[in-house]
């Protein structure tokens, strides 16, 4: 059984945030990025348990991006993964990233499409539902457990008030939130076994895209704080009602 798993460079969140070209393009300007923490910590990381109990045969990875993000994935490698494809491409539209997703797994036959339940970024959820869409596969969404019994799946999803469990046939999308594995740090031998391992750049599809960004604004700056006396009620309601209209 082969697992592709979807990997995203994203800003660490400790990342000043900026931006550049009349507010329509994110500054990367003294960035530090990374592997968006939901792709590492729960999709590849659950990918990496099931090849080593023997439920996989190969972990492949993919990511939608320039030779900038060629970094990110090799950790990624590091990691454990055996194979990556980087699709040479910069776009922040959904539906163009996943065709280009889609159309590498088209070509592979995967088994299983693992990616994480959204990139702490644009927080978009949007990729595992497109790719499943565009494959004709079903998708399960935000799991938090994920067990295989040959060529059935079954997972386990928090919903409102308690847990779902449900079971779907291979081949299928699905988007893990926590729960699903417990991170792993990329040891010396993984380091230098990665720097070996094959990474492979695919030209685009023709895709049309459907989205652009218009712009990006931040949030205002958080007013200061009052301190009002203990003894001083009426202050204290009068500017919860006037000024925070919470009352």
């Amino acid at each position: 059984m082969k697992i592709l798993v979807c990997i995203s460079k994203t800003p660490d969140t400790t990342a000043k945030i900026a931006f550049t070209d009349n507010n329509t393009k994110f500054s990367e300007a003294g960035v530090q990025f990374i592997i968006n923490p939901y792709d590492e910590w729960y999709a590849l990381v659950r990918a990496l348990e099931l090849k080593e109990s023997g439920g996989a045969t190969a972990v492949h990875l993919i990511t939608v991006g320039g030779a900038d993000t060629e970094p990110v994935i090799r950790k990624a490698l590091a990691l454990g993964g055996d194979e990556a494809f980087r699709v040479n491409a910069d776009s922040q539209d959904s539906y163009f990233i996943a065709s280009q997703i889609a159309a590498h797994a088209r070509q592979e036959n995967y088994d299983m499409i693992l990616t994480g339940k959204e990139t702490i970024d644009y927080n978009g959820s949007s990729i595992g539902g497109m790719v499943a869409a565009l494959l004709d596969i079903p998708y399960v969404s935000i799991a938090s457990k994920l067990d295989l019994n040959g060529s059935t799946a079954t997972l386990k999803r928090e919903i409102e008030g308690g847990e779902e469990v449900c079971e779907v046939s291979l081949p299928v999308v699905i988007s893990c939130q926590k729960g699903m594995a417990e991170a792993r740090i990329p040891n010396m031998r993984g380091i230098m076994a990665a720097r070996t391992k094959p990474l492979k750049v695919i030209e685009p599809e023709q895709v049309e895209t459907l989205t652009s960004i218009v712009s990006f604004e931040l949030p205002p700056a958080k007013a200061g704080v009052k301190m009002i006396a203990p003894e001083n009620v009426e202050e204290l309601v009068k500017l919860l009602h006037d000024e925070a209209k919470v009352i």
